[in-house]
């Protein structure tokens, strides 16, 4: 059976589904399975498919689950929460100038924002990496 893909833009949740990687130390952007083309990404030129506001949001859940087909079961290893590597840094789990968030398994981080202020946090901006092949973080936004 196929995952639903949610495109709640307007919140008030969106769940983005289970982000996983598939290679350790390759980072798998937060809006990959809503928006593989990330054609609503700020840094994509304009073009067609984009909606007409960028998605933001003020929080962003991440859970350390990862799916078997039938239900969640704790990741074997840690998930990080990256951003992309600058000044030559790598932007995966071994660039700590990168780590926004280490989730160890069966855990929950939060990236929160100011209520009321839906310019914070763009989910384009996040990564996420993992210890082992197949661990995942099971990802929702929050949009007040």
């Amino acid at each position: 059976m196929a995952a639903s893909v949610h495109k709640d833009f307007q919140g008030p949740d969106w769940p983005l589904g289970s982000i996983a990687v598939a290679t350790p130390g390759t980072p798998v952007g937060l809006m990959s399975l809503v928006d593989p083309g990330n054609y609503n990404d700020p840094g994509t030129p304009s073009g067609t498919g984009m909606a007409e506001y960028t998605q933001r949001c003020n929080q962003i859940i991440f859970q350390g689950f990862k799916n078997n087909g039938t239900t969640f079961v704790a990741n074997v290893g840690n998930i990080y929460v990256m951003r992309k590597g600058a000044g030559g840094g790598a932007g995966n789990r071994s660039d700590p100038g990168a780590c926004v968030l280490i989730i160890p398994s069966g855990q929950t981080g939060v990236i929160g924002s100011a209520a009321l202020n839906r310019n914070d946090l763009s989910p384009y901006r996040y990564y996420i990496d993992a210890d082992n092949i197949g661990d995942a973080a099971q990802v929702t936004l929050l949009i007040f």
